[in-house]
């Protein structure tokens, strides 16, 4: 299924991926596991990177897994014949505490934007087809994480109408520190 829409690119068209497509995603993960392994370095004394190949054998295995629930969407913008980026959206069962989030929430377990493309209009247009599918599916709420140190990944987000909501934080079980 491919639906056509316009950006700064020129002609954006999104196609729903299944699980025998996932291949195709594997060049613009590793454009986004760079981007990742480069912005945090903070976390290599406590978590360690994988290579590029170990992270997307990971990653592909967790994608058809995620995609063996028909509720789940791999969305693939392409502006042309460029593969300009992707999302990947599982749907969970809300956990009823403090907030009223509706019975399922959306996670948006990857978003990855060729670098080519960064700046031009194809994220915006990516989460747009996200949010309308999401719509469509009585979904109201979306969970959005962005490491802590991609200020530009954040300041993106905010322009897009999300705010913090909560703060993860890591550490090895071996960590040191205060003890109480």
């Amino acid at each position: 299924m491919t639906k056509p829409r316009t950006t700064d690119v020129g002609l954006l068209s999104f196609r729903y991926l299944g699980a025998h497509e996932v291949e195709e995603l594997a060049d613009l993960w590793g454009a986004l596991h760079q981007q990742h392994t480069l912005s945090a370095p903070h976390l290599s004394d406590i978590i360690g990177a994988t290579s590029l190949d170990e992270s997307w054998r990971r990653r592909r295995a967790q994608y058809l897994s995620w995609l063996s629930d028909p509720d789940t969407m791999a969305i693939l913008a392409e502006s042309g014949e460029d593969l300009a980026g992707y999302a990947m959206v599982t749907i969970r069962e809300s956990a009823q505490g403090s907030w009223d989030r509706g019975a399922r929430v959306a996670v948006v377990q990857t978003f990855a934007i060729d670098p080519e493309y960064a700046s031009s209009g194809v994220g915006s247009k990516l989460l747009e087809e996200v949010r309308r599918q999401l719509a469509s599916m009585g979904i109201r709420d979306i969970e959005f994480s962005a490491l802590a140190t991609a200020s530009e990944d954040i300041s993106f987000l905010e322009r897009e109408g999300f705010r913090p909501f909560v703060t993860t934080m890591v550490c090895r079980v071996d960590g040191f520190g205060a003890h109480d």
